[in-house]
């Protein structure tokens, strides 16, 4: 085994297809977001500004009559825009139901500058919650609304604290990425956020959270005092965090173009690799020091590929080295 590779070709191989077939699993499955609220409770332009695009149109009139409308984004991502369930003819009743039952995500609207959370609006969230617990409350218009602080908390006692409160403006764009994240959350727990977040507008805040949680999985990984034990477990993390940004922004990477990359960043840099197992041997700080070393280096891999993503520079070894440099000494300051 060669020093400055602590992994054979065929191992990362192995990591490489597997990887990718996780991510691949997650591209092939449908995304349900269910919602609800009246007719001027700003879904459409909410959905159309978390997303970026023109997902579902705008322009309904308060007291207009409203069916339930489905929307297919990107051919797996599926809005079902449904009115307040006191509003659904009985024959709708059923098939309404079943879109909260099946849904991955439901965003249950409320009007901050408006009457929040009706006993209408709670006997609703009341049915929706027996059958889907995964809802987020979002609570819109804070543009126009006085004392959100109160409002929030508001909701909060009085649906006993159970589901995320996200006050948001869909007209200004405050407090969206707040949204995008509880959205996230949700759905990385079924495996389906990769797909949602490679078509969200944000896409920025997403590649800071996975950069940093693979950070503080590869100083994890780092303190284990056993020599050499990390290289695999480090080098799956890295990997995956490489696919899962070239997903989030579009940019398909091959098995070749990922190793060159890693043995030109982590593996080439022999001195912190050495340093980072030799200090096992010493009892007590050994392992912090290992810890520090691998977390830093995964971070700055992943903003130096990042950067390269969000600058359109082309991501190679010869262009990524300087940036995960740079991105090093960042991490070593802090």
């Amino acid at each position: 085994m060669n020093s400055s590779q602590p992994f054979t070709d065929a191992e990362f191989d192995r990591i490489f297809e597997e990887k990718s077939e996780e991510i691949n699993a997650q591209l092939d499955r449908e995304i349900l977001i269910a919602m609800i609220g009246d007719v001027n409770a700003g879904k459409s332009s909410t959905v159309n500004k978390l997303m970026g695009d023109d997902v579902a149109p705008v322009g309904a009139n308060p007291g207009e009559t409203q069916q339930i409308k489905k929307y297919i984004y990107k051919d797996k991502i599926v809005f079902v825009d449904t009115p307040g369930l006191d509003d659904i003819k009985s024959e709708n009743s059923d098939l309404t139901m079943s879109f909260f039952h099946e849904a991955d995500v439901v965003l249950f609207f409320l009007n901050a500058a408006g009457t929040v959370l009706s006993e209408t609006e709670l006997a609703s969230l009341k049915k929706i919650s027996a059958v889907n617990k995964d809802i987020i409350l979002v609570l819109n218009k804070i543009d126009a609304a006085d004392d959100i602080p109160s409002l929030v908390k508001y909701v909060q006692d009085h649906t006993n604290y159970e589901y995320a409160v996200t006050p948001i403006s869909s007209r200004t764009g405050e407090n969206m990425s707040m949204l995008q994240e509880k959205v996230l959350k949700l759905l990385e727990v079924k495996k389906k956020d990769i797909l949602m977040a490679a078509h969200m507008a944000d896409k920025s805040a997403t590649a800071k959270k996975w950069i940093l949680g693979a950070g503080a999985s590869a100083a994890a990984i780092g303190a284990v005092p056993i020599p050499g034990a990390d290289f695999v477990p480090l080098t799956t993390l890295q990997v995956g965090m490489m696919l899962k940004l070239s997903t989030l922004y579009g940019k398909p990477i091959s098995k070749d173009k990922a190793k060159e990359m890693i043995i030109a960043t982590i593996v080439g840099n022999v001195g912190k690799t050495i340093f980072r197992q030799i200090v096992k041997f010493v009892p007590g700080a050994g392992t912090v020091a290992g810890a520090s070393v691998a977390g830093g280096m995964t971070i700055a891999l992943g903003y130096a590929v990042k950067y390269a993503y969000e600058n359109d520079i082309d991501v190679n070894s010869k262009t990524l080295k300087p940036l995960y440099e740079t991105f090093l000494k960042d991490q070593k300051k802090k």
